[in-house]
């Protein structure tokens, strides 16, 4: 039997200090660029932000094993939170400083199953409607060869981020 561990390392309130002086865009970028960590979430499930544009996003993530359900394909949990991280990022990238996003409602299109045979798939998150209250997006999982995995539409809730009392 064959033991595998993930560790997982992060400072939330550096990254939730920063988010709050820089557009959502610059605080994507500096995570691309390696100026802050990955979120926790990105790094367990292996999400790695590729691109970022004004109401647009890239994120890769290549399966493996450890997404499995019992069934031997990825969870579509996966594929849901791959879409939610991306259409958020879509939209957060439009965001002023001291602005962010949560989803209020996601909807995902499950097309085919995802394996480790799937190889890299990327995400490709875009704003539909950059509102002031309430911004909507879509997004689209594909692999190498543009075969689609997924696809899925969200709506976000646009809030003023506040300081964190310690």
């Amino acid at each position: 039997m064959t033991t595998n561990t993930l560790t997982i390392t992060w400072d939330a309130t550096m990254n939730r200090g920063t988010a709050q002086h820089m557009s959502g865009r610059e605080y994507i970028q500096a995570g691309i660029d390696g100026t802050i960590p990955r979120s926790p979430m990105s790094q367990l499930m292996g999400f790695i932000t590729t691109e970022v544009g004004d109401g647009f996003i890239a994120v890769e993530c290549t399966p493996g094993e450890h997404h499995y359900n019992l069934l031997g394909t990825a969870h579509g949990g996966l594929a849901a939170t791959l879409l939610d991280n991306c259409m958020g990022g879509a939209v957060q990238s439009t965001m002023p400083a001291g602005f962010a996003a949560t989803t209020l409602e996601m909807k995902a299109n499950f097309v085919r199953a995802i394996t480790a045979a799937s190889g890299k798939l990327r995400c490709e998150g875009r704003v539909v409607h950059p509102g002031k209250r309430v911004a909507t997006a879509e997004g689209r999982i594909v692999d190498a060869a543009g075969k689609l995995y997924a696809h899925g539409t969200t709506t976000m809730l646009v809030f003023a981020m506040q300081e964190k009392n310690q």
